[in-house]
């Protein structure tokens, strides 16, 4: 989760810069600097960073420790 964040972070720093070209693109559709869009695709992308990291983590916790030791 921490590159997650620190993903999150650093593409919300960049959209934020790369506004004006948003709003040239989006042509009066929504605004490029509107915080519910910023929030919504924010909130979307640690979802998805939520469920990327929780798939491996609970298949790797039920796999029996001395299995696991013996194949190493």
């Amino acid at each position: 989760m921490t590159l997650v964040l620190a993903g999150v972070r650093l593409g919300s720093r960049g959209a934020v810069a790369l506004s004006r070209v948003a709003i040239a693109l989006l042509a009066g559709q929504s605004g490029a600097t509107d915080p519910s869009t910023h929030a919504g695709v924010t909130l979307d992308l640690v979802v998805v960073g939520l469920r990327a990291a929780y798939i491996p983590a609970r298949r790797a916790t039920r796999i029996d420790p001395r299995v696991a030791l013996r194949h190493e």
